[in-house]
């Protein structure tokens, strides 16, 4: 059967079929369940409830299912009654007859849906079944535009590895479906959470930074909090944050990603050695070492050597990079906390001008607070 979509106004569609039928192969779809939803939708009243949380317009595979569909839908947010001569109707208004071959086609067609199902038992399963096809297809036009794209030397490559990894996960996202939970069951989550808080002595419920008192205030570092640390130059600030990551990383086994933008991965090394060892950085930097602070260095530091802590120092890094970066190590490493030094000196849309500093600063403020929110770390 030859199915034509050229004339979809969902252009992720169109680029998954002619990509495939390319190939000489037919995009995944499920025709006999769209038919039986769409007859389903008809017959029994209120069964919209149950699909219009999982189905949309561009779900169905076939141009005149995506009208039908819509109809339906146009019905339901009016507070319409759903049945055959309301859809039929509704096609009219809507000026779709010519997408299902004309009045007395389309009404033809309509009708013949209704008599392919009984009931609306499974509904919810064959509309699921749809919106996965569906998502296979979005996943072939993703393919196919990024290996168009990647063909072209004009685009940046880090732009397009960004893009590809926000079209996959709007995908992962728009596939979760958030129920809603009556208060019984909420309430036994919010008990649990409280015990699990009670049985922890020490009160943290967020990343260790390991200075008791801040602790106390912050209870740890909380998932998808953005934390800006400020001070003058000099006062400490890159100290305390390789301190806190330190702590986070040998006392308490989190994994820490650090992006050290102003000091090279060797160095920032050498003062955590300072750090674990005790002893003065200036010593560390001349290698003024005598035996005895040698062999104090060998032995503190062979926790520190183990820790699951990683450094990059890419200059200018672009908060594009840094995003394809922080996902991998969290995909790779379940990285817990992530530290920036420092944040002046990171880059914007791939480092490309656009509006002064203040707001390209501001861009990557909130750009750094989605990915915390994104990869729930701070």
């Amino acid at each position: 059967m030859a199915l034509n979509i050229k004339n979809t106004t969902f252009s992720k569609n169109k680029q998954a079929s002619s990509l495939i039928d390319g190939l000489g192969k037919i995009p995944p779809n499920a025709l006999d369940l769209e038919k039986a939803v769409l007859g389903a939708l008809m017959i029994e009243k209120g069964v919209i409830d149950q699909v219009a949380d999982i189905l949309h317009i561009e779900s169905f595979y076939k141009d005149s299912h995506q009208k039908i569909y819509a109809a339906i839908v146009d019905l339901f947010k009016e507070g319409e009654p759903i049945d055959i001569l309301t859809v039929i109707e509704q096609v009219r208004k809507n000026g779709d007859y010519d997408f299902i071959g004309g009045s007395e086609k389309a009404s033809y067609y309509i009708s013949q849906l209704t008599i392919q199902v009984n009931s609306a038992a499974h509904i919810t399963t064959h509309a699921r079944i749809i919106a996965e096809k569906a998502m296979k297809r979005e996943l072939i036009a993703i393919a196919s535009e990024i290996e168009k794209d990647a063909y072209e030397d004009t685009g940046d490559v880090f732009e397009l590895l960004d893009k590809m990894q926000q079209n996959l996960f709007d995908i992962s996202e728009r596939s979760i479906k958030r129920n809603y939970s009556d208060i019984k069951n909420l309430m036994h989550k919010a008990i649990d959470a409280l015990e699990e808080k009670r049985n922890q002595t020490d009160g943290l419920t967020g990343v260790p930074s390991g200075f008791t008192r801040l602790d106390r205030l912050t209870s740890g570092w909380q998932r998808s909090d953005l934390v800006i640390m400020a001070a003058r130059p000099g006062m400490g600030k890159t100290s305390l944050v390789l301190s806190a990551a330190r702590n986070a990383a040998v006392e308490f086994g989190q994994g820490v990603a650090i992006f050290s933008l102003e000091m090279a991965s060797v160095q920032l090394v050498m003062r955590l050695i300072s750090i674990e060892a005790n002893i003065e950085g200036q010593k560390i930097k001349n290698g003024d070492l005598n035996d005895s602070e040698w062999q104090k260095l060998i032995e503190k530091t062979a926790k520190l050597s183990s820790a699951p802590i990683f450094i990059d120092d890419t200059p200018a890094i672009s908060i594009l990079e840094l995003r394809s970066k922080c996902r991998r190590l969290k995909a790779q490493h379940d990285i817990q906390l992530i530290i920036i030094d420092y944040l002046q000196l990171m880059t914007g849309d791939g480092g490309k001008g656009g509006g002064n500093r203040e707001q390209e600063i501001a861009s990557i403020s909130r750009s750094l607070k989605q990915l915390a929110k994104e990869l729930e770390v701070p």
